[in-house]
């Protein structure tokens, strides 16, 4: 298959070095690249670090994280529904019902806008961004709000995700005229065709279509205890390659998150794009955790990227690394398959490459101890929103029309 190049995780390193060669060579009209800026970006991502985890336990780079938010361990509340639907439920059924959660969740994190908010009842706290995003859809997957089961809410199901429409996601995420949610109806499409593609795949879903069930086919029926991230990211990009919405296709296939470019270089039918993966490669990051709750390692995190988004982007802006050629860019409203976003991105992940031996140099720690996952939740995206709290309110330094499904 044509497109089967642009889902392998290497692919994406090497449209991006080829993207960031062309910077370097000044064949970029957008921006330039000022390396002697990293060791200041550094700096500041290492300060983030310790100042978010002074015991030196970084976590993975994931949407556990903000199950987490308000310092709240939800997961503990899930364990024990799943208690009083299972009796003790094996550590299969627990990873099961971590992978349907994780999927919904990571596939509803699309920028929320800055003027929304949601409430928690349950702790009066209110949430913004994507810790709210996190604790709505956490509360909703806790509601059956994604399961055609009432006898077992907390799972999700491709019949049950056919039928969400709009209107049902504003009220799960509290959307209204004066609480508006970015992408309300786009969300809504991206879970049907969800619902759609796990019903499609009962290979890979089971014949329920639930996301969970990957976990059996890519383990052995969990008889495996190691697998490669890799793996686990190219299983995603083919069993949901219908869900995403950008309308890229390359010989009937669909692609997702991959952009065309001139610089982007590579050979045969799926030369001149550039795969970025975002959320995908977001989700398997985040699935680290669920995996290893069924006794399961992933392995070679460090194949995967660092993600090409607007807090990882925006730092190396903020910081000097990345400079616009022209300033006026900044204000003009620009979309995912715009040439200077992608080149933004591209970027991203390149620069994040070569921060990362400089960070883990300052924090005294190897790769082992500190992979990509770890530098990216320490730190470079948590500097990078601080950064844009500082500057813009929390905005992005170049200005993004998004629907929720991309960034």
């Amino acid at each position: 298959m044509i497109a089967a190049t642009l889902r392998e995780a290497r692919t994406i390193r090497e449209r991006c070095a080829n993207i960031t060669a062309a910077v370097d060579a000044g064949n970029s009209a957008h921006f330039s690249i000022d390396r002697k800026a990293l060791s200041a970006a550094a700096e500041i991502v290492v300060a983030t670090t310790r100042e978010r985890y002074p015991d030196g336990r970084i976590p993975f780079h994931s949407r556990w994280r903000h199950f987490e938010a308000g310092g709240i361990n939800r997961i503990d509340e899930l364990q024990t529904r799943l208690a009083e639907t299972f009796g003790t439920p094996s550590k299969v059924e627990i990873a099961r019902a971590h992978i349907d959660l994780t999927v919904i969740s990571v596939l509803l994190d699309g920028g929320a806008g800055a003027q929304w908010q949601f409430h928690e009842s349950r702790t009066k706290q209110d949430f913004s961004r994507s810790e709210g995003l996190g604790v709505a859809s956490f509360r909703a997957f806790m509601a059956g709000a994604f399961s055609s089961r009432p006898d077992d809410p907390c799972r999700v199901d491709g019949s049950a995700l056919q039928k969400i429409d709009a209107n049902r996601l504003a009220h799960v995420f509290q959307a209204h005229e004066d609480n508006p949610l970015i992408g309300l109806e786009q969300r809504a499409t991206l879970l049907n065709r969800l619902g759609d593609a796990l019903l499609r795949d009962a290979f890979r879903f089971g014949p329920e279509g639930r996301p969970g069930e990957i976990f059996f086919r890519l383990t052995d029926k969990a008889r495996r205890t190691e697998l490669p991230a890799a793996d686990l990211l190219h299983a995603l990009l083919v069993g949901f390659a219908d869900v995403w919405m950008t309308g890229n296709q390359l010989d009937g296939s669909s692609l997702g998150d991959c952009w065309q470019h001139p610089h982007a270089g590579g050979t045969g039918e799926s030369a001149g794009w550039v795969p970025f993966h975002k959320l995908t490669q977001w989700l398997t990051y985040s699935l680290i955790e669920p995996f290893a709750q069924g006794g399961v390692t992933l392995q070679g995190l460090d194949d995967l990227t660092g993600l090409p988004e607007y807090r990882n982007g925006g730092l190396l802006i903020d910081t000097g690394v990345i400079t616009l050629r022209d300033p006026g860019l900044a204000s003009m409203p620009m979309t995912p398959g715009d040439q200077a976003i992608i080149e933004w991105r591209a970027l991203t992940v390149s620069l994040l490459d070569e921060l990362a031996p400089i960070v883990r140099e300052m924090l005294a720690l190897s790769a082992a101890e500190l992979p990509l996952a770890r530098i990216l939740e320490g730190g470079t995206w948590a500097a990078g929103r601080v950064l844009a709290s500082r500057r813009r309110g929390g905005q992005p330094p170049l200005t993004l029309v998004s629907d929720g499904t991309v960034f």
